[in-house]
């Protein structure tokens, strides 16, 4: 009866350790990549999204887009418009909805 008592208590005790352990191992390796300096590779990725998010943002617009790019684009929206009706097609459209009217039914 012990036996199965203090066997049955290590088991809860083994089980509740590797969940620590497991909670712990998570957060160091989080904690470690957070003050770790970034790989070389990911480094360079990071700047050059950052360099072209200033370039479009000093362009307003797609960055490196020619003439030809600009001329494709009026025409796209020009078919669009012809299409689908009249409107501002480069901007999101905006949704009004109105509350419905309930009414309370005779007995």
């Amino acid at each position: 009866m012990i036996l199965r008592q203090i066997l049955r208590l290590s088991s809860l005790l083994r089980s509740a350790v590797s969940v620590q352990l497991r909670r712990n191992i998570g957060l160091s390796a989080i904690v470690f990549n957070k003050t770790k300096e970034l790989d070389p590779v990911q480094k360079l990725f990071l700047d050059k999204i950052r360099e072209y998010n200033t370039k479009s943002k000093q362009a307003g617009g797609p960055v490196d887009a020619g003439p030809e790019f600009q001329k494709e684009m009026n025409e796209s929206l020009a078919r669009l418009q012809r299409a689908y009706g009249e409107g501002d097609l480069t901007k999101f459209p905006e949704f009004k909805f109105e509350e419905p009217k309930f009414e309370e039914a005779p007995k």
